[in-house]
C-alpha cells in the first residue's frame, strides 16, 4: 500500500482520461489501464472511474447557439421577419451565429490540448472558453436592461416615425410590410396606428387609410390576390386586417422562449464543466 501512494499524483490526474475521485483523507492513486484508482487511508478502498476519451460538449454547446442563429436568420414560418422588424433582435442573431461558430471551433482545440497533454492548449481554450462565457452573460444582462427597447410603446413610436407604405428600397417599411402580409395584421396595435404615422400619410397625401400590406388576401398563397385594394385602401373593416402585429409577434416569441431559454441555460452549463474538466487536465499533465 505505501508503494501505490509514493507513486500518487498530486493533482488527482491519473491517467490520460480519467481522474481520481478524492474522498476525505484520500490520495490519488497511480495509473491503472485508463482508469484511476484512489487510495482511501482509513479505511483502505480502492474506486475505479472511467472517463470517455472524447470531450464533445464544447463542440456540442457551440452546435446549439448556430443551429438556433442558422434557424433564426432561415426559419421560413415567419420569426425572421419578427426578428428584422427590429435592430436589437438581427443584433442579437448575428452574435448567436459568431459565439456558436467560434465556441465550435475552440472544442477542436480543447481536444487537441488533451489528447497531446499540452498545458499551453489547454490554458489558452480555459481562457477562450471563459471569455466567451463571461460575453454571453453579459449578453443576457443587457437583453434584461434593454427589455424596454421591444415594449408595444417602442415598436409602435419607430412605425409612425419610420414607415413609408410600399417603398421597397427601405429596408425597414418592407420588413414591415413582410410583417404584415406573412401574419396577416395590421400596424403594431391595428389599422389605427397609421393616421398617425406621419411619414406614411406625407407620402400618400392622406389619401390613403391603410397601406397595401394590411389589405386582407386570398388564403391560398402568402402573397394571394387581394380582396379589394380600393375599399382596402379607404379603410373598409371588410377588406382590412384588424388585428394588431404586436400580439401576434408575442404569441409567436411565446412559442420559442422556453427552449431558447433551457437551450441557453444547458450552454452555460456545458462551458463551465468544459472550464473545469479543462483545468483539471492542466494540473494533472507533469
Amino acid at each position: 500500500m505505501q508503494t501505490r501512494e509514493k507513486h500518487c499524483w498530486d493533482a488527482g490526474v491519473c491517467s490520460k482520461w480519467g481522474f481520481c475521485l478524492v474522498l476525505w483523507g484520500s490520495a490519488p492513486g497511480p495509473r491503472s489501464g485508463g482508469r484511476c484508482a484512489c487510495a482511501v487511508a482509513n479505511p483502505r478502498v480502492y474506486l475505479s472511474l472511467p472517463l470517455p476519451p472524447s470531450r464533445p460538449w464544447e463542440q456540442l454547446g457551440g452546435a446549439c447557439l448556430l443551429g438556433i442563429g442558422v434557424w433564426v436568420m432561415v426559419d421560413p414560418t415567419g420569426f425572421r421577419e419578427i426578428v428584422a422588424a427590429n435592430p436589437l433582435l438581427i443584433t442579437g442573431a448575428y452574435i448567436l451565429l459568431a459565439m456558436g461558430g467560434l465556441l465550435f471551433l475552440l472544442g477542436f482545440l480543447g481536444c487537441c490540448g488533451a489528447v497531446r497533454e499540452n498545458k499551453c492548449l489547454l490554458l489558452f481554450f480555459f481562457l477562450f472558453i471563459l471569455i466567451i462565457f463571461l460575453a454571453e452573460l453579459s449578453a443576457a444582462i443587457l437583453a434584461f436592461i434593454f427589455r424596454e427597447n421591444l415594449t408595444r410603446e417602442s415598436f409602435t413610436k419607430e412605425l409612425t416615425k419610420h414607415y413609408q407604405g410600399n417603398n421597397d428600397t427601405d429596408v425597414f417599411s418592407a420588413t414591415w410590410n413582410s410583417v404584415m402580409i406573412t401574419f396577416g395584421c395590421c400596424g403594431v396595435n391595428g389599422p389605427e396606428d397609421f393616421r398617425f404615422a406621419s411619414v406614411f400619410r406625407l407620402l400618400t397625401t392622406g389619401s390613403d387609410e391603410v397601406p397595401e400590406a394590411c389589405c386582407r388576401r386570398e388564403p391560398q398563397t402568402r402573397d394571394g390576390v387581394l380582396l379589394s385594394r380600393e375599399e382596402c385602401l379607404l379603410g373598409r373593416d371588410l377588406f382590412v386586417n384588424k388585428q394588431g402585429c404586436y400580439t401576434v409577434i408575442l404569441n409567436t416569441f411565446e412559442t420559442y422562449v422556453y427552449l431558447a431559454g433551457a437551450l441557453a441555460i444547458g450552454v452555460l452549463a456545458i462551458e463551465l464543466f468544459a472550464m473545469i474538466f479543462a483545468m483539471c487536465l492542466f494540473r494533472g499533465i507533469q
